[in-house]
């Protein structure tokens, strides 16, 4: 069975909520996300990183989570919830997968790393962020998920998007992003890893 160490408020969202919509049985271990622990010898021997969330598989031991998104995927999707490789859907997919961790996520980590409103983000950072949520925006245009149905990539930009929201950015300037995120945050899955925060 699967094991995901996971902090709550953290990317380990992502792989659990892959989980539950899979259907895949997984164990979730909920860590302190304290630097005290974060850098304790206890959790080094299971994160020589530090980083949650930390997938554990058999002799398998990896952390980040998007390339826990490909693993979960490549080993257990069985074809769903990402488009064949090769094709220009599958192109899409990745795309928007390394958009929202690559291209979203950067500026909001800018500064300290935990933040508790828009006024604690640098003002770069703030449109920077505004600048992908236009991006987002216009892809949501007559849709309701990024690649037309849901998929893995919405699961990896959803976590972004709640960020943005949680930190006063995502707002009414942004009606199809507000609403395509009330629509990923009602899946069954999605409340179902939430209520472990």
């Amino acid at each position: 069975m699967l094991r995901i160490y996971h902090a709550p408020g953290t990317r380990s969202v992502r792989p659990i909520w892959l989980c539950y919509e899979l259907g895949i049985e997984v164990e979730v271990v909920t860590v302190p996300f304290t630097p005290e622990y974060l850098s304790s010898d206890e959790w080094r021997l299971i994160s020589p990183a530090g980083k949650v969330p930390i997938l554990v598989d058999g002799d398998l031991t990896m952390f980040e989570s998007g390339a826990m998104m490909d693993y979960i995927l490549d080993r257990y999707g069985d074809s769903r919830l990402r488009p064949a490789s090769g094709t220009p859907e599958f192109a899409l997919h990745q795309q928007w997968s390394w958009f929202a961790e690559s291209t979203l996520s950067r500026p909001l980590g800018m500064g300290r790393i935990v933040r508790s409103s828009r006024e604690d983000i640098p003002k770069i950072a703030t449109e920077k962020v505004e600048d992908c949520l236009h991006t987002v925006e216009s892809a949501l245009e007559g849709k309701d998920f990024l690649l037309g149905e849901f998929s893995s990539a919405d699961i990896m930009l959803g976590y972004s998007l709640e960020l943005t929201r949680r930190f006063e950015i995502l707002d009414d300037r942004f009606p199809n992003t507000l609403a395509y995120l009330d629509r990923l945050i009602s899946r069954d899955a999605c409340v179902r890893t939430l209520k472990l925060s």
